[in-house]
């Protein structure tokens, strides 16, 4: 991964620069589209590569966001450029979360972009699994640990998001101190709470969560 990428990509106000990897924290809708749009069609417009992970309702309503920001959306799904996705069964088994699984998926689908040509994958995905297949927050934090170590080799930035009201308190402090960049509401900014995963796994450790 380069140090300083040559091309800042811009966040909901900032220009991401060595890190790349953000928790954003909605509250609703039009928060979320008003920083995920402009950056999907950003990179559009750059020739990178868009991709998003959703479930399928998501998916309408962010293809017409994106239309309606002047991307010509069939022609760029037909080109491989702007991609949709649901969270597949790789997620859980057999009630089982499968960190190795996801981080693999995630990592094809970035090299795919390069193989593909692209310079860039913006890299877009919704957590609402987390909440739908009850994954603890120690196996988040440890999925999160090894999704950092990961994208130390990449310059693709990737956003988790999350929606405020599907989370207590305590587990979205856990959960933003696992990223770099933390985008709350609509401003984004590199996260002064960011520390080691193996800091946080301890103190849930000590918890008893």
């Amino acid at each position: 991964m380069n140090e300083e990428p040559e091309r800042p990509i811009h966040l909901a106000g900032v220009h991401l620069m060595r890190h790349r990897h953000a928790c954003a924290l909605f509250r609703n809708q039009e928060q979320e589209e008003k920083v995920i749009i402009p950056f999907l069609k950003e990179g559009l417009d750059r020739g990178e590569r868009a991709f998003f992970i959703s479930g399928t309702e998501v998916r309408t309503r962010l293809l017409r966001k994106l239309r309606l920001a002047g991307i010509e959306v069939a022609t760029a799904e037909k080109r491989g450029q702007l991609k949709m996705e649901q969270w597949g069964p790789s997620i859980v088994r057999s009630g089982h979360f499968d960190q190795e699984a996801m981080a693999a998926r995630l990592e094809d689908i970035l090299v795919e972009g390069r193989k593909q040509g692209f310079e860039l994958t913006r890299l877009v995905g919704r957590m609402d699994w987390v909440r739908e297949h009850n994954i603890g927050i120690y196996e988040l934090v440890e999925y999160e640990k090894r999704l950092n170590h990961l994208l130390q080799k990449y310059d693709d930035p990737i956003i988790c998001d999350y929606d405020l009201s599907a989370f207590n308190a305590g587990v979205l402090v856990d959960i933003l101190r696992t990223h770099p960049v933390a985008i709350i509401g609509d401003v984004a900014a590199e996260n002064p709470f960011f520390d080691s995963p193996e800091v946080i796994l301890q103190e849930i450790n000590k918890r008893g969560a």
